[in-house]
């Protein structure tokens, strides 16, 4: 668990978006402190993926506002938004397979920076030495000079999540973190995932639909159904609320 302050780093208000006769976002309203850790869950097509795809730019919303740090971001595209703070990593991980996990790195970074041309800009010593930090951090030391297509699943989810951290963001997206990890590396995987986004000092959001995950390792829970947002609280508030537990986890037992 994280400290967190009174600072809004993202803030969604009204925000609405349907694709034809399907309504994605109803009305969303969102605020989020800086630095807390907060999940996102609900069943496919509740509206989590299409709120983080407004977020970050990949989807215009038909109407309301998104604050980042206090700016208006709603209506900029993926490559503005990211340049303004907010990082993104995906449930499968974008990464070069033929080259190491640190020109990965390198790379990220170069790009963060805005810098286009590859190898030597790339290979700055500053950039470097950001890039074997982040990777101490995430336990991948031993993996430095490694190519990336030797690397185990797990092994590579975390290298995703250090290169989304080069550009120092203000605000992380984490798209099903654990997905494909086995129950045996979840946990470890997580751990060493929280302790080094703590030590980032990011805000941290993340769309998971594992609820043992989600318990353990959320400030707060949002729960989505329909596009609507049903539930708002601390994780064990909010698996206890009868619809999350009808629309989400399917526990609501019978007669409720």
């Amino acid at each position: 668990m994280n400290n967190t302050s009174t600072k809004t780093m993202l803030r969604a208000q009204g925000l609405k978006k349907s694709f034809g006769a399907v309504t994605a976002a109803d009305d969303v309203n969102i605020d989020i402190p800086a630095g807390q850790r907060v999940s996102l869950i609900g069943s496919n097509g509740a509206g989590k993926t299409t709120f983080v795809n407004m977020v970050t730019g990949y989807l215009k919303p038909d109407a309301g506002r998104i604050e980042l740090d206090g700016q208006s971001i709603e209506g900029l595209g993926p490559r503005q938004i990211t340049a303004m703070g907010i990082a993104r990593s995906f449930q499968i991980p974008q990464l070069a397979l033929d080259m190491t996990t640190l020109d990965n790195m390198l790379v990220a970074a170069a790009c963060n920076d805005g810098q286009q041309s590859f190898w030597q800009p790339a290979h700055a010593s500053q950039r470097i030495e950001r890039a074997e930090a982040l990777l101490e951090k995430f336990d991948l030391t031993a993996h430095l000079h490694r190519r990336v297509a030797e690397l185990p699943g797990g092994v590579r989810k975390l290298l995703d999540i250090a290169m989304s951290l080069t550009g120092k963001p203000k605000l992380l997206l984490l798209d099903e973190p654990t997905s494909g990890v086995s129950v045996d590396e979840k946990f470890p995987m997580m751990d060493t995932i929280s302790a080094a986004l703590s030590s980032e000092n990011v805000t941290v959001l993340f769309v998971e639909h594992d609820m043992e995950i989600v318990t353990q390792y959320s400030d707060r829970v949002i729960a989505f159904y329909s596009g609507r947002v049903i539930a708002d609280d601390q994780p064990e508030a909010v698996l206890s609320h009868p619809e999350v537990q009808r629309y989400v986890t399917g526990t609501l037992k019978q007669g409720h």
